[in-house]
């Protein structure tokens, strides 16, 4: 019987983050796939990044993980979304070829020399007691390991639905993992239901792009990977059109012909993606929804139609879009379609994301309740990085809510649960303005090569950068007069007082940019490390405010509460408390207080009995 340490089930955008981590660790590993040819394929938008998803995608990156350089290898189209608002919520969005996009992960993934593909599908995972200690292939072959992690997808369990047909899968023409998802109950894996779904492909060869708002690529020159070096595509561009009252009222008279209404779909999709019919139903006074038509890559006509997912019958499909100006004339070349599937309960995760209850069994991405390729990439990278850290004994990062987005997703996901597809948004972290996605390298990347898992290129890219941080941090402690500051050209008053250049870039009409011109920091500085260090600068008495509020954060995580706490024996908890406390089991009283409907009483009532018996131990 083959033994790797640890086995990746699963080769989509978590499988494949969570090989290579573990893989770039030095540790042997199996990636498991079903078919080798789809590692990294884009099941759903050919996009990457966004509002929220974005900062993951860099922060991905910053452990050097796979996503951000795969979407530069295959970006046709770059947008930088909420520029109107601060830089600290902006979202770096790629529209990838997907042949290009693809076939970077499966570089990516190759490169790796401690790293196997196995092509084959997982009909059974091997459990001794509490502990994961193999799995089985379909042709019957056993692999013994170490660790496991569960990176399947919406194929666990997977059902596809397009008004009256129903197929069993996890995607359009590939199967399902039905065996495994079976076994998973019978061992009581805490499952339960989602849905998601896709819209339908348009031959943009039909679309009138004539009539419609066009949306060129940024010309500013940014990428997802500073690694990647600038932009190595053809930029396209994408349109925009709108759907309108006859095509609402075809959807609306054909509703009890959709899987959703009918109810042969029971599992709650996500909120912040509903299907069209969905938005329909909800928005009724709308008189349009809003259709970004996104192409699929280079040498393809296929459009991939954003904000009209559905699992509407084929006819009606086509109708619905050809009521809507510039597609009167659409031919559509694959028609959309619902996926329901199995997830695990995440809160039945600890902060790892491996199973509390089964050792050695870690679940990453959709599998855990989650929707997107960011969501999932970030749990791969997490759940490879625990596992890697516990085969080889080493310490893991100190990854929390205060330094990372990836961190605030899987507290979300463990203490919180999911009641319907997870999406990480910005407003779900408390310190956004630390976690902008232009300072992910700078927060992240230190902790990486810490870890031990990044290149010898990302080390080196890195010391050099935080000595251009250093010289330029250090021309900034220069002090100048008003009068220095006009004689340059700039406005400044003398009741200003002379004081150093950091204080001087926080007035209006200062930036680095214009230092560098004037020589008064290293004029050969990156421009996107100058930018940083400026939004440094203009974030700083705001996030001074937050400092107290993390020495209280850092000190509560450090009040640990142990698996089994005992939350019936504290004096003073109600049963409502109690019942909250036990569902969540948090592991320190800073996560206790982010349970919903725990009362600051109850805090201070779990402090002092867990104060008291830490002493009394």
């Amino acid at each position: 019987m083959r033994h790797y340490p640890i086995i990746i089930i699963g080769g989509g955008h978590a499988g494949v983050e969570a090989a290579c981590v573990a893989a770039r660790m030095g540790v042997r590993v199996a990636l498991v796939t079903m078919d080798a040819a789809k590692i990294g394929a884009m099941s759903c938008n050919p996009a990457i990044g966004g509002l929220g998803k974005g900062h993951l995608v860099r922060e991905v990156d910053a452990f050097d993980g796979v996503l951000g350089r795969a979407a530069d290898a295959g970006a046709i189209h770059y947008r930088m979304l909420n520029r109107s608002k601060g830089s600290a919520v902006w979202g770096p969005r790629v529209q990838a070829d997907r042949t290009l996009f693809g076939a970077a992960v499966r570089a990516q993934v190759a490169a790796e020399p401690t790293l196997d593909v196995l092509e084959g599908e997982v009909t059974g995972l091997r459990i001794e007691g509490d502990r994961m200690r193999g799995l089985t292939l379909g042709d019957g072959a056993e692999i013994g390991c170490e660790a496991a992690v569960l990176c399947t997808g919406t194929f666990l369990g997977g059902i596809l639905f397009r008004g009256e047909e129903r197929h069993v899968g996890g995607r359009l023409g590939e199967g399902s993992a039905a065996t495994l998802a079976a076994q998973l109950r019978e061992v009581a894996l805490p499952l339960a239901r989602l849905k998601t779904g896709t819209p339908p492909r348009l031959d943009g060869r039909t679309i009138d792009w004539a009539r419609l708002d066009v949306q060129p690529s940024d010309a500013d020159g940014w990428t997802m990977s500073p690694l990647s070096r600038g932009r190595s595509n053809p930029q396209v561009f994408c349109a925009v059109t709108r759907t309108n009252a006859q095509s609402h009222d075809i959807i609306r008279a054909n509703l009890s012909r959709s899987p959703l209404f009918s109810g042969a779909i029971g599992a709650k999709g996500p909120r912040y993606c509903p299907s069209i019919e969905d938005k329909i139903h909800r928005f009724g006074d709308r008189d349009g929804h809003q259709i970004f038509l996104e192409p699929e890559g280079l040498d393809t006509p296929l459009v991939y139609p954003n904000g009209i997912s559905t699992s509407l019958p084929v006819d009606v499909q086509e109708g619905f879009l050809r009521a809507i100006e510039g597609l009167e004339q659409v031919r559509v070349a694959e028609p959309g379609y619902a996926v329901e599937y199995d997830h695990v309960d995440p809160r039945s995760l600890d902060r790892g994301l491996q199973m509390r209850n089964l050792r050695g069994l870690y679940c990453a991405g959709q599998i855990n309740g989650t929707t997107g390729y960011e969501e999932a990439a970030a749990q791969g990278l997490m759940a490879g990085l625990h596992a890697a850290c516990a085969v080889a004994g080493r310490d893991l990062p100190a990854l929390d809510r205060a330094n990372s987005y990836m961190a605030v997703m899987v507290d979300d996901l463990t203490l919180h649960g999911v009641s319907e597809p997870y999406r990480m948004l910005t407003a779900r972290a408390e310190y956004r303005l630390r976690l902008r996605a232009n300072n992910a390298s700078t927060r992240l990347t230190p902790l990486a090569i810490a870890s031990g898992c990044v290149s010898g290129e990302r080390r080196a890219w890195f010391e050099a950068r935080e000595a251009e941080r250093e010289s330029v941090e250090g021309a900034l402690a220069t002090e100048r007069s008003p009068s220095e500051m006009r004689a340059l050209g700039f406005s400044a008053s003398d009741d200003a007082g002379r004081q150093p250049l950091r204080d001087w870039a926080r007035f209006p009409g200062y930036d680095l940019g214009r230092f560098a011109q004037e020589g008064l920091v290293p004029r050969e500085t990156d421009a996107e490390l100058r930018e940083e260090i400026a939004e440094d600068l203009h974030y700083a008495p705001y996030v001074a405010r937050q400092d107290a509020e993390l020495r209280e954060l850092r000190a509560n995580e450090r009040i640990g509460l142990a698996p089994n706490f005992p939350f019936p024996q504290v004096p003073g908890l109600s049963n409502e408390m109690v019942e909250r406390l036990t569902a969540s089991r948090p592991n320190s009283l800073a996560q206790a207080a982010r349970v919903p409907g725990v009362t600051p009483a109850a805090i201070a009532a779990l402090l002092v009995f867990a104060r008291k018996h830490a002493t009394a131990a």
